[in-house]
């Protein structure tokens, strides 16, 4: 029989992850060292049926992934709800997010969620997205809204989801951004305005006003898979993070991801990942503005008719999804 666990040989980052507490800030709220981001189950990339992606948030639930993130954008509801007919509702922290900008539109993303979940509350609700100080200016009278909701028990915390260090900047100097979710990889891919390194200096900004952090894009949306372990571990091992998203379209990738949140390695698993054909994939909200056709030497992806669009040279060297300013480049 070969061995498919081996443990991680950095004996640190082992007896970090065994004891790690996962409390995010201080809003009470504690989650699993790992978050199943569903983006990827959905229409817009793997398009599983609903049943297909309830089993596998299940299947993570057993593996110890108590803790979901989705948004109103994604439209996968659906996806928890059916779960939870088997995951107990008070043993799952559920995270969603809304563009949501005033009062009525707030109110509306709330109801939304609590129906299409059939749950009487949400974990955590983020505004979408925010880019700096002014966007979250522009978003005040939802948040405002979803703080009245939280004092009223339909909301446990509220924050912010960003790409920018402008983003966390502006949630550092709110008291009511309780939770921020950022960018955190290795390359710093995604980041648009600064490196990995500013980010992190603000994170522990962040990490010491206890604010709860989970962190998105570990593996740079799918073009650090090639550097799948090293990549997990770097996110996995921040000081100031609580937990990470990542997400996961088979039952494989979940057994793989929650063995190294474990301290352990499924080598057999990740070398049959490895294997795995993936593409590059565009997201609809490409602004078709030719970064990625500029920067990319092998002719891999041309923007055609306002969008950009992968073809048979891309060889997955990821240099494409560094240059777009909207990171709307992936490979799945």
């Amino acid at each position: 029989m070969p061995i498919t666990l081996l443990l991680v040989s950095c004996a640190s980052f082992l007896n970090e992850m065994k004891d790690k507490k996962n409390r995010l800030g201080n809003t009470g709220i504690t989650v699993s060292g790992l978050c199943f981001g569903t983006l990827t189950m959905t229409p817009m990339q793997k398009n599983l049926t609903v049943k297909e992606g309830a089993a596998l948030l299940v299947c993570a639930y057993e593996e110890g992934i108590t803790f979901a993130d989705t948004a109103q954008y994604y439209e996968n509801y659906a996806y928890l709800k059916e779960a939870l007919r088997t995951i107990p509702r008070d043993r799952y922290v559920i995270a969603t997010k809304s563009y949501a900008w005033d009062k009525e539109t707030a109110r509306q993303a709330l109801d939304e969620a609590l129906f299409a979940l059939d749950t009487d509350y949400i974990d955590i609700f983020l505004l979408h997205e925010q880019e700096s100080e002014h966007t979250l200016r522009g978003h005040a009278e939802a948040l405002a809204y979803f703080c009245t909701m939280r004092k009223k028990g339909y909301i446990r915390a509220t924050g912010l989801s960003t790409h920018r260090l402008a983003g966390v900047k502006a949630a550092l100097s709110h008291e009511d951004i309780q939770i921020i979710h950022p960018i955190v990889n290795k390359e710093g891919i995604g980041i648009p305005d600064g490196t990995m390194a500013e980010m992190e200096t603000l994170l522990l900004q962040a990490k010491a006003q206890q604010k709860g952090i989970y962190a998105m894009k570990p593996l740079g949306g799918g073009h650090l898979i090639a550097d799948y372990n090293e990549s997990m571990r770097f996110a996995l091992s921040r000081p100031y993070v609580d937990a990470v998203a990542v997400g996961m379209q088979s039952e494989d990738e979940v057994r793989c991801n929650a063995a190294l949140a474990r301290g352990e390695r499924n080598l057999q698993l990740e070398e049959k990942l490895k294997k795995k054909t993936r593409k590059l994939h565009v997201a609809e909200y490409c602004i078709g503005c030719g970064a990625c056709e500029k920067r990319c030497r092998q002719g891999g992806i041309r923007v055609i008719n306002g969008r950009a669009v992968p073809n048979d040279h891309c060889i997955l060297c990821g240099y494409c999804a560094k240059a777009c300013p909207e990171f709307c480049i992936k490979v799945i």
